[in-house]
């Protein structure tokens, strides 16, 4: 059977920048051996297959793999999905609009559109759970996965911890923005982690805290690093609202990545805090276009 797809760059207004995704757009019969199959194929770091509701008022089931795993929940496929079914204009035999809802593993999962001169250019997602903070890792340990000294992991703000809003990562201050250029990822280092910590986001405020730099180092699925990490940043936004000593305020950040990788990203957060509780975690980005074919599959 010949199945649709197209391909697109996220979190990036340049093709051939950001994090690139595959979306099959007829995945219909596609059981999830064929599915990983396909995304062993594209090596990306995420392949979106698009299946029917099972709720008729959402707009579809969306179902994200990496080359080695199937993830319930992930930020530049969702991004990146509901930007290609946009530029469709129909799913399901549905015109799109400018709101979406994917159901996931990990909960239903909103998406907003953004266009410019009624043209759609990229979406928002909000996370589909929230907030969730794991145990710590030793500094030591995460300095040992990336080839740095251990002075380079700052534990002032908070210690390497786990974090999730939908898909769980350890993420990890470092010191600046060269500790960030000098990472070299060292596979022993990454393999003595807790299987939680195994999807590794460190990041770096500089001068200005509105402005973050990251990189994302994802081992386990078969991605040594990822350009755009919509659901690692979406944990880490959260993560830095929660930390705050504000208790009623968006906190919005601006975080670059894939620059170290010649794959410049940029992400936007906006996570909404009340009453000192997280309320909404959401992040988007720009989208363009790449590719479009048929799969013998």
């Amino acid at each position: 059977m010949k199945r649709r797809y197209v391909t697109t760059d996220v979190f990036t207004r340049t093709r051939f920048g950001g994090n690139p995704l595959a979306v099959v757009l007829d995945a219909d019969e596609l059981d999830g051996p064929g599915m990983q199959a396909i995304a062993r194929e594209f090596n990306y770091s995420e392949t979106t297959f698009v299946l029917p509701p099972a709720d008729p008022a959402h707009t579809a089931h969306v179902r994200i793999f990496t080359p080695a795993e199937e993830l319930p929940f992930a930020g530049h496929p969702n991004v990146g999905t509901a930007y290609a079914l946009a530029r469709i204009g129909r799913v399901f035999d549905k015109p799109t609009g400018d709101t979406m809802v994917f159901e996931e593993q990990a909960g239903l999962v909103p998406v907003r559109l953004r266009f410019e001169a009624d043209e759609p250019v990229g979406a928002q997602l909000t996370a589909p759970q929230p907030l969730r903070i794991g145990a710590s890792v030793p500094a030591s340990r995460v300095a040992a996965c990336l080839g740095l000294a251990e002075a380079d992991i700052l534990t002032g703000r908070h210690a390497p911890l786990v974090a999730s809003v939908g898909t769980t990562f350890l993420v990890a201050e470092l010191r600046d923005r060269a500790a960030l250029r000098r990472i070299r990822p060292d596979a022993a280092g990454f393999a003595a982690l807790p299987a939680e910590g195994r999807k590794l986001l460190v990041y770096s405020a500089d001068a200005d805290p509105a402005r973050l730099d990251a990189r994302m180092f994802f081992t386990p699925a078969g991605v040594v690093e990822d350009p755009a990490t919509g659901s690692a940043n979406a944990a880490l936004a959260a993560l830095l609202a929660q930390l705050s000593a504000e208790n009623d305020t968006t906190l919005h950040l601006r975080i670059t990545q894939g620059e170290d990788m010649g794959r410049p990203s940029l992400l936007l957060t906006e996570v909404d805090k009340a009453a000192g509780v997280i309320a909404a975690v959401r992040i988007g980005g720009h989208c363009v276009p790449v590719m479009e074919g048929l799969i013998d599959a």
